[in-house]
């Protein structure tokens, strides 16, 4: 399990930590960097994470794997595959080199995500290193373990701002027994229909898209289960790398020249009418957006649905993440406070404000 690179470099970042907080220097904090485009432009010195990598620990019997942040997603795929289990979430790369702690820090999830999970819902602890110089364990690697468990969590999706995350402790699980992917011809008001009556029903799905003009299923689950949904449900066989290309925006939709946006909405919710093309994912909760309107009218055509949304383009709008209320952002300052209270960690990253 070991790997010839694996380093534990983590007194490294320590000391570069201290020293930013002795010089006031902001910190940008990076992996691989596939993900820049994802957030405000920041401005400060590079900590690198990616010479501090490695499994720490991993029991396939206890379905739990430790790993430091720099280490490459892929090589934790590859690991977790060896022993025939995943992490279900199926966070996204967006780009060789992806590391353990951006995955972490940008929360994203794949086709798996209405029913297995977000990247959250599988943490089970953290290593920190804040913003008063102090390298702390947050959390264990058992469900049982409760301490510093919703601190460890709330790293996720924090982009950086409340701390480097050195280590993760992963809840992961044993791939399905059989996986078969279908492709029936509907319109999406008629696909949203369907999915929203066999989300009432014991079927195996487990990834659902609709790109315009077909609904891409995918049904995985035991071999009995899987072959009696498909002889039920019809529909053409489907190369199962539709989904591994949709994760990654590798489909010919995310080629486009207008700007992506990623828009979150509540299940069962109509098709929206917004210009440009859009591409409904995650059985109608996440759409994805090729649209040249106005940022301020996509957010309230959004809202109104109770939804929110996501701008995918770098530099494209000072706050390309949803705006919160004053009582959210209040909250959030706090904590930023309490974890960062000089503000070195990406600061602007997620919000003027933090």
């Amino acid at each position: 399990m070991r790997h010839e690179d694996d380093v534990d470099d983590s007194a490294a970042l320590l000391e570069q930590v201290n020293q930013a907080l002795q010089g006031a220097t902001p910190l940008r904090i990076q992996g691989s960097n596939s993900k820049a485009f994802l957030g405000r432009i920041t401005a400060g010195e590079v900590l690198d994470t990616r010479a501090h990598r490695g499994i720490v620990s991993y029991d396939p019997t206890e379905l739990v794997i430790t790993a430091r942040c720099g280490t490459p997603l892929a090589e934790l795929a590859e690991v977790l595959a060896a022993a025939q289990q995943m992490l279900p979430c199926e966070p996204p790369s967006f780009g060789e080199g992806a590391t353990v702690g951006g995955m972490l820090a940008c929360g994203l999830s794949g086709p798996r995500r209405p029913w297995s999970g977000s990247v959250r819902d599988f943490v089970l602890g953290t290593r920190v290193i804040t913003g008063l110089g102090k390298h702390l364990r947050f959390g264990g690697e058992v469900m049982k373990n409760v301490a510093g468990y919703d601190l460890s969590r709330l790293m996720a999706g924090s982009y950086g701002a409340l701390g480097v995350v050195t280590e993760v402790s992963l809840k992961v699980l044993p791939r399905p027994r059989q996986c078969l992917s279908i492709s029936l011809e509907l319109d999406a008001e008629r696909a949203l229909d369907r999915l929203s009556e066999w989300g009432q029903q014991p079927l195996p799905i487990s990834a659902a898209c609709h790109d315009g003009s077909r609904l891409h299923l995918r049904l995985e689950g035991g071999e009995g289960s899987v072959t009696a949904a498909r002889d039920r449900l019809g529909g053409e066989l489907l190369d199962g790398g539709y989904w591994a290309d949709l994760n990654e925006h590798r489909l010919s939709f995310f080629d486009e020249g207008q700007p992506l946006w990623r828009l979150s909405v509540p299940h069962h919710t109509p098709r929206l009418s917004l210009p440009g093309r859009q591409l409904l994912d995650w059985g109608g909760a996440q759409r994805w957006l090729k649209s040249d309107a106005e940022a301020g009218f996509i957010r309230q055509v959004v809202s109104e649905v109770g939804g929110h949304v996501t701008c995918y383009c770098h530099g494209l709008i000072d706050s390309p993440f949803q705006l919160l209320p004053a009582a959210l952002m209040r909250y959030q300052r706090n904590l930023k406070q309490q974890l960062d209270p000089q503000g070195i960690f990406n600061p602007g990253r997620l919000y003027a404000e933090l």
